[in-house]
């Protein structure tokens, strides 16, 4: 499945991230009360020792949330802000997992891997910018502008803004370097 980059409003997107945290928090804290209460209710002793009872109705609780978020929630329109975010994380993960195979394949002039390191480049740009981590992104500004360079010097496109599975399994081929 292929991932693109799409272009997002930071501001926008915290506000957005932040309304669909405090929803998905507001609905495990209520799922907790009511089901700690009624495994308590129907389980536990009066004036005696219900905490493994509560506990569990936490637990049963924790298991709803994630359900409601993975299979309600997840595609609606107030969490599509961190649903995307997730997935650019989740994908730039991909990348850094074979990043020794892609340094290698970029230091031997490897198209694919010169394209998967600028997909990087750019994904992590983005995540920066959403998070608020400017910090974090002025380390990497000049290694960004080094590679993207070369990609012009060699006539590569340097807005590589999709992530295809292909180059992953591509660049896994290439011998790590040590």
């Amino acid at each position: 499945m292929m991932f693109e980059i799409k272009h997002q409003d930071p501001i926008l997107y915290r506000r957005e991230t932040r309304r669909s945290t405090l929803v998905i928090a507001v609905v495990f804290v209520l799922l907790g009360l009511v089901l700690s209460g009624l495994a308590v209710k129907l389980l536990g002793e009066p004036g005696g020792d219900n905490f493994r009872y509560n506990l569990g109705g936490v637990i049963a609780s924790v298991l709803v949330c994630a359900a409601l978020v993975r299979f309600k929630f997840w595609s609606q329109p107030w969490m599509a802000s961190a649903a995307y975010g997730w997935q650019l994380k989740r994908n730039l993960m991909r990348v850094t997992n074979v990043m020794h195979h892609v340094t290698a394949g970029v230091a031997a002039g490897d198209e694919t891997a010169m394209k998967l390191l600028r997909f990087y480049h750019l994904g992590l740009t983005q995540m920066h910018l959403l998070d608020a981590n400017t910090s974090a992104l002025s380390q990497s500004v000049q290694e960004i502008d080094r590679h993207r360079e070369r990609m012009l010097e060699l006539g590569l496109e340097p807005e590589q803004i999709a992530l295809n599975p292909q180059w992953l399994a591509h660049v896994k081929q290439i011998p790590a370097a040590r």
